[in-house]
């Protein structure tokens, strides 16, 4: 059956020799900082609660689906800041649960720049169970052994240099690498490495109630390729914001965002694969909520882009 194809093509992505498993991708990343850089913590001045669900490859059985719940929020006048994130990610057999807690601490690098130092610090479980898919597979190859609720630790670092109208960050959400083991037998199928991300954006202010922000996101990771996702948003009278965006050699998107409030905010996108597989699923969806209280800080430009 071609609804078998997802689960094969997840298996190879995970649990090949030659691959690492593969961090969460997020169309909406701008909205998602926190995530993959703990220097982001606090940075926007508000007790700031985000999620983000996502469905990928709809129409395929086994595709990714990736739950994100965060909050973070400036702590006291001294520059620091916290934040706890929770991911729950399902790809074909695969689960992964996260929970990471985060630290920032800021400084100011001139009148209207701050550079942020953070540190991630968490866990993960994770599992993988082939007896309750419909692949088939050989039970005799240790690269197909169940994996339950395995135990590993997070410890992510990040930079994050920002003023009113731009933002960029270098960071890892963590810098361990874990390999499972059943008995005396490697998993090597189920290994986690490091990955690396840079962020930035600018935002320019197009006339009084029109600003508009490129952003770029690019992740690397020993034995996969270069991933790197560029998009455009357009944020019309602080109410409204449209936008597209390109994974490169992956996907191109369609991002709408609507202020509901001055603490609400809602989003939704949508991703076409131009890949291959793009012939055979109807594309993916992601929804974005955020929720904010207590605004300590003013910017010139809204910080509601960043």
């Amino acid at each position: 059956k071609f609804s078998n194809v997802i689960i094969l093509l997840s298996c190879i992505v995970i649990v090949h020799n030659t691959y690492s498993q593969q961090d969460s991708q997020y169309t909406q990343y701008m909205y998602n900082t926190i995530v993959v850089n703990p220097a982001y913590a606090g940075s926007r001045g508000l007790f700031s609660i985000n999620s983000i669900y996502r469905t990928q490859w709809v129409g395929f059985n086994g595709a990714p689906k990736t739950l994100t719940a965060s909050f973070n929020s400036p702590v006291g006048q001294r520059g620091v800041g916290l934040g706890f994130s929770f991911i729950n990610d399902e790809i074909g057999p695969s689960k992964e649960s996260n929970l990471a807690i985060d630290f920032s601490y800021t400084i100011n690098t001139s009148e209207k720049t701050k550079l942020s130092f953070g540190l991630k610090g968490g866990f993960s479980l994770y599992s993988v169970n082939f007896s309750s898919s419909s692949l088939n597979y050989d039970r005799s190859d240790p690269n197909t052994i169940d994996i339950k609720n395995e135990f590993s630790p997070i410890f992510g670092v990040g930079l994050y240099l920002h003023s009113e109208d731009w933002y960029v960050g270098l960071s890892s959400a963590n810098l361990l690498e874990t390999k499972y083991y059943k008995g005396n037998v490697i998993v090597t199928t189920a290994t986690e490495k490091a990955h690396f991300y840079l962020i930035a954006g600018y935002v320019f202010e197009l006339s009084s109630n029109t600003k508009f922000k490129p952003a770029i996101l690019a992740k690397a990771v020993s034995g996969a390729p270069l991933a790197v996702d560029v998009s455009a948003n357009f944020l019309f009278n602080e109410k409204i914001t449209l936008g597209v965006g390109y994974r490169w050699n992956a996907a191109v998107s369609a991002l709408l965002g609507f202020q509901v409030s001055d603490q609400i905010m809602i989003g939704y996108a949508y991703d076409y694969d131009t890949t291959d597989v793009g012939s055979y699923n109807s594309g993916s969806h992601e929804i974005f909520l955020r929720f904010e209280l207590f605004n300590t800080i003013k910017r010139a430009t809204n910080p509601r882009f960043f």
